[in-house]
């Protein structure tokens, strides 16, 4: 992961803050897409009793939710972006303890997820999120609003391939296990990603304030 961009007293002018056309509409189809994969994936995570497809499909469900947060703050002051980035970095890290949480109760349960859904619905998934990447490639840095946006999506493709890899697995060995590790790494992951939001929020919430006083 790269680090942040400014300093704890200095605010780096050159990061891209959003304010763009071309990634204003980039967003807009990220979160049409997370949308409709979190229908999907979610009501495929029920029928297909898998944790992993359903923690992934509440992570298409905060992704559509703080990409519109990160669409209504583009243009806004960097302190209230970054105010945006802390809170998308706090509900990740509420996420990651409802996977967690969800996955230890699933362990003392006997529901075996089906294979075949895990594995279809996590390469449609797949799909989608490879295609968001892209579509954000052009922006993967940038402050921590803009950054955010592209560490979720990263965290998608990586979250899907988790999946498709859990249901070959139980396939193979007829067990839940495999769904529970991948839900537990995923929500590893998460934790990881949300820590690094917060950091890099932090840091600009401090350049914003010791500017605003002038203190650079």
């Amino acid at each position: 992961m790269a680090g942040c961009a400014c300093e704890d007293n200095q605010i780096d002018t050159d990061q891209f803050d959003g304010r763009s056309p071309a990634y204003m509409r980039a967003l807009i189809a990220v979160i049409a897409i997370n949308a409709v994969m979190f229908l999907v994936e979610m009501s495929a995570g029920y029928l297909g009793s898998s944790q992993a497809l359903k923690a992934d499909a509440l992570d298409f469900a905060g992704d559509t939710a703080t990409y519109a947060l990160s669409f209504a703050v583009i243009g806004a002051a960097l302190r209230t972006r970054a105010t945006a980035a802390l809170i998308k970095g706090a509900s990740l890290g509420l996420m990651a303890l409802f996977v967690l949480t969800t996955t230890v109760a699933s362990a003392f349960g006997d529901a075996s997820p089906v294979a075949p859904v895990m594995s279809g619905i996590g390469f449609a998934a797949l799909a989608a999120n490879v295609a968001s990447v892209f579509i954000l490639l052009r922006w993967r840095d940038g402050d921590s609003n803009v950054r955010s946006v592209w560490l979720c999506s990263r965290n998608d493709a990586i979250g899907n391939i988790g999946v498709i890899a859990a249901g070959g697995a139980v396939w193979l060995t007829g067990s839940f296990w495999p769904d529970l590790i991948v839900a537990a790494l995923l929500a590893s992951l998460f934790a990881r990603s949300a820590c690094s939001i917060i950091a890099q929020s932090m840091k600009e919430r401090r350049a914003s304030l010791n500017f605003a006083e002038g203190r650079v």
